[in-house]
């Protein structure tokens, strides 16, 4: 691995890179190495151990409290959202059911359009003030009024509404709070002591700051809902990453059949050049699998190879700053 720390810390350099690169094979940790800092204005470094948020890699724990409820016969994918929702959002389509939603087929509006969006992520701020966004329920008000792009299965569109839809099915088909699901049926059947959701103005001493830019002071703090939910906001470290992609493989977080489903591909999406299956991103020709985080403040992707045994993870706290060292990873592990 030295020729690949070489290329991490020449690229770590050129880029400004702040945070962690870690690399496993087959359950033994080759590279772990942490850059930067996590608070810029009190000189605290990152270190291997530090807490980032991490965007949408929020959608996979998603899908996996989802399919839990599938596995026990609460919640089957073929239930309509709308047998849930009730009168809630209305328009979405009668027949859209959660797996659907878990695909990116469901063909509902989207609070956050991607062809709408400055190429600049840190430009985007909430239609309601962000402090207000503490539980899945007030969510509704952001995600409610978008009107249908196509019909249900019609086509992959990747779409943030439909798994903040999703997190708020399962609360009402289980009775219990979203961010206690995440908890219950997936961090801790894992073992991932270091993995939840925090509050952005009551983040732990070992949380690093994120930040808009490669350099200065200006965090997200205001660009992102205060609590996340099930599209996105869920926080951890380098090595509970690597403990996730063991245990979701494993089969202790959901039975092996039905991680078998999610990671079969269902779509192609040419224009990422990747496939995707539920919750998860696919090699367009292997079936290594990944998630991924994109974010004002936040750029992660964390992915394993099954058959090489690698679990490779690039965790950034400023925007743009994972991609470089991931372009890095890619070539030489040859998992690009």
């Amino acid at each position: 691995m030295k020729t690949l720390e070489a290329a991490l810390d020449a690229e770590a350099e050129r880029t400004a890179f702040s945070g962690v690169v870690r690399v496993d094979r087959r359950g033994v940790a080759e590279l772990a190495k942490a850059y930067g800092l996590a608070d810029r204005a009190h000189g605290i470094p990152n270190t291997v151990d530090t807490r980032f948020m991490l965007a949408s890699v929020a959608k996979g724990f998603t899908a996996l409290v989802v399919m839990s409820l599938v596995a026990d016969g609460t919640l089957p994918l073929s239930t309509t959202a709308r047998s849930l929702l009730g009168g809630d959002l209305p328009l979405i389509a009668d027949d859209v059911t959660v797996e659907h939603l878990l695909a990116h087929r469901s063909g509902i509006g989207d609070y956050l359009d991607d062809d709408e969006r400055s190429d600049d992520i840190n430009t985007y701020t909430s239609s309601v003030p962000v402090h207000r966004l503490d539980t899945t329920e007030r969510y509704l008000e952001v995600i409610d009024g978008f009107p249908t792009l196509s019909r249900a299965d019609e086509r992959f569109s990747y779409n943030n509404a439909g798994y903040v839809v999703l997190a708020l099915i399962a609360e009402r088909a289980s009775g219990v709070g979203y961010h206690d699901l995440v908890r219950r049926r997936v961090t801790e059947p894992a073992g991932l002591t270091d993995t939840g959701f925090w509050r952005t103005d009551e983040l732990p001493g070992d949380h690093a700051i994120a930040y808009l830019h490669a350099a200065g002071l200006r965090s997200n703090a205001l660009h992102l809902p205060v609590l996340g939910t099930g599209d996105g906001g869920i926080s951890s470290t380098a090595g509970d990453l690597a403990a996730f992609w063991r245990a979701l493989f494993g089969g202790r977080i959901v039975p092996i059949e039905l991680v078998a489903e999610m990671t079969r591909p269902r779509s192609d999406w040419p224009e990422e050049d990747r496939r995707y299956g539920l919750g998860f991103h696919v090699h367009r020709t292997s079936e290594a699998v990944w998630l991924e985080g994109y974010d004002a403040g936040v750029s992660v992707c964390t992915t394993y190879d099954p058959a090489s045994g690698i679990i490779h993870s690039v965790i950034a706290n400023w925007s743009d700053g994972a991609w470089p060292m991931l372009s890095v990873l890619d070539e030489h592990l040859g998992t690009a």
